[in-house]
């Protein structure tokens, strides 16, 4: 039985509401560790306590330490190539975060990729041997909380914290800092997701739309009509007969972040939400992948496999761009953010291509419907008995402060972004830490803002960093379209994407559970491929429909009771 601090914290905070109907929008490292903050000698120390109200503006969050302090971390390696005689350690992104806060940075083990990384970091915890401050996943977080192995950073964060991270960290009300506070006690700072990231939208061929004059589909039967209008009307206007209908991805779902090419939307028309926990009818716990809906969405999906709508060959690509890119298809899925990626390639092939974005399918009720995504779902932790806790938030506060363009030396941020440029480095690649933050709710709000400028009803001079450049690119877009795709980008992503969610009343699902069960431990690895492959072999016909069913019965026999009850047992109260 999971002890209390373990089914208290694992249990998503965000879990109380099922459904919600809104509106879119390695080794100890204590060199230099006797470096105090030159007006808080005890900053840190055991016994401490503070409250938010301690913070006097930013004075602290930024304060440069009169002695220096050193941290160890491990450090995900990227595949970018510095410049010649610079190191993951020490380039110009580390040096001038140690410049402005007396902080040496030093890496206790890299480790390249995101697999390699979690390998290292489950070996760090597994050996009690951990650097002075890394970022964990969820089920990581959890190890080290059951195992008293990480620092109670909640008096480092309420007296260090800038005014800028606990605005993000706000803009989730609550829900980010709740994830990783158990008993009262906050055991890592989290990241910050942007909610726009988890619908799935359906980002159609508008000029093909206009040519055959069609109508955007709004249900599902409504999609197939139009993916069989695009596969038969020769809408790309070239005599030949090797257009596509609509595009997918051999994952079939994601469930939660989605990428291009998901069918998750066609599962939310029918109800249906494969891969999160939610509760039925009845008001019980159930992995939604099991239930009656999804044979449903299945049957539809396999019926427009056999009828040809889909592409035959969505399964066998290995990157699931390559017919977006190659403008052969009228139809996808995908998140908010298509424009920077695959669109942008599409239009540079084919400058005549107009792509937008719908919130489709509805429901039977005229509803879209979707599955949302946890609001975080990495923690930087500090090992327990390191003596500057607060160097790990102040690091935070300094390089969130350069992500989103707040950093007031102008100068050298300048110079980072010329080094970046001149090496085709990503600056944040090299922060000590991969976690990143934004506003919740910055996606839509961008949007809006920018769309109240460009009517003149707001002045894009009081924008913060971030937006007043997307409002530039945009302009810049309209002036001249297509002409600059580092503009058209952004610009579109924000005006298509993000419109259509700042426009949309969107019923929002949230899984009741993101963490990992007893059980889980064992049996999940095998109980997803299970999932995986019958969903796949039910859509390109190599199982009929009724194989749900055996699946359903199997992944339950399989451990998947088992599991369920766990989860139950772990959010009960929710």
């Amino acid at each position: 039985m999971a002890n209390y601090r373990t089914s208290k914290w694992m249990a998503a905070p965000i879990a109380l509401a099922v459904l919600l109907s809104a509106c879119g929008s390695g080794g100890d490292s204590d060199a230099g560790d006797s470096g105090k903050s030159s007006t808080s000698s005890d900053a840190g120390d055991k016994g401490a306590t503070s409250t938010p109200s301690d913070a006097k503006g930013d004075a602290l969050a930024y304060e440069k330490y009169s002695e220096p302090v050193s941290i160890s971390v491990g450090f995900k390696v990227p595949d970018d190539k510095l410049g010649a005689g610079d190191t993951n350690d020490n380039n110009p992104v580390s040096r001038y975060l140690e410049s402005i806060s007396n902080i040496k940075v030093t890496h206790a083990w890299e480790a390249k990729g995101d697999d390699a990384f979690k390998q290292k970091v489950n070996l760090a915890i597994a050996s009690n041997d951990l650097p002075d401050a890394m970022v964990v996943d969820r089920n990581q977080l959890r190890k080290l909380i059951d195992n008293d192995m990480v620092e109670d950073l909640t008096d480092a964060y309420a007296k260090y914290g800038s005014e800028l991270v606990r605005a993000m960290y706000d803009s989730t009300n609550g829900l980010a800092l709740a994830d990783a506070t158990v008993d009262g006690k906050l055991y890592g700072l989290p990241n910050v997701a942007i909610e726009a990231d988890a619908p799935s939208l359906l980002w159609i061929r508008q000029d093909w739309l206009d040519k055959l004059n069609l109508q955007a589909p709004k249900t599902v039967d409504e999609l197939a009509a139009v993916a069989k209008a695009f596969i038969e009307q020769d809408p790309d206007g070239n005599g030949k007969p090797d257009t596509l209908g609509l595009t997918g991805d051999k994952q079939v779902v994601y469930g939660q972040k989605p990428s291009p090419n998901g069918f998750d939307s066609i599962f939310g028309a029918y109800h249906a939400f494969p891969k999160n926990w939610i509760k039925d009818k009845d008001g019980n716990v159930v992995y939604g992948s099991i239930t009656p809906e999804n044979k449903e969405a299945l049957a539809k999906l396999a019926d427009m496999y056999k009828a040809g709508l889909i592409d035959p060959q969505f399964a066998l690509y290995k990157e699931t761009q390559e017919p977006i890119v190659a403008n052969k298809t009228g139809m996808f899925f995908g998140p908010w953010w298509m424009p920077y990626w695959p669109l942008a390639d599409a239009v540079t092939n084919d400058t005549k291509a107009e792509w937008k974005a719908y919130a489709a399918p509805l429901d039977k009720d005229g509803k879209f419907v979707t599955h949302m995504a946890p609001v975080t779902d990495r923690y930087l932790v500090v090992r327990k008995g390191y003596k500057n806790p607060e160097a790990a938030v102040k690091l935070l506060n300094m390089f969130t402060r350069i992500e989103r363009r707040q950093d007031p030396n102008k100068d050298e941020v300048k110079k980072l972004d010329d080094y970046a440029t001149t090496n085709t480095v990503q600056n944040r690649n090299y922060y000590p830490f991969d976690l990143l933050l934004d506003y919740s709710d910055a996606v839509v709000k961008r949007n809006k803002d920018i769309q109240a400028a460009l009517k003149g009803e707001l002045d894009p001079a009081t924008f913060d960093p971030d937006t007043k450049q997307v409002y530039d690119y945009t302009v810049i877009e309209k002036e001249n379209p297509k002409k600059n795709m580092d503009a058209w980008k952004p610009a579109k992503a924000y005006e298509l994407g993000g419109g259509v969610l700042a426009n949309t009343d969107m019923e929002k699902v949230y899984s009741l559970f993101y963490g990992t069960t007893k059980t889980m431990e064992t049996k999940w690895t095998s109980l997803q491929k299970l999932e995986n492959e019958t969903f796949l072999k039910i859509i390109v016909g190599d199982l009929p429909i009724d194989a749900f069913d055996s699946f359903v019965s199997d992944w339950k026999k399989l451990g998947g009771d088992q599991i369920t009850k766990e989860v139950s047992d772990l959010t009960a109260g929710n």
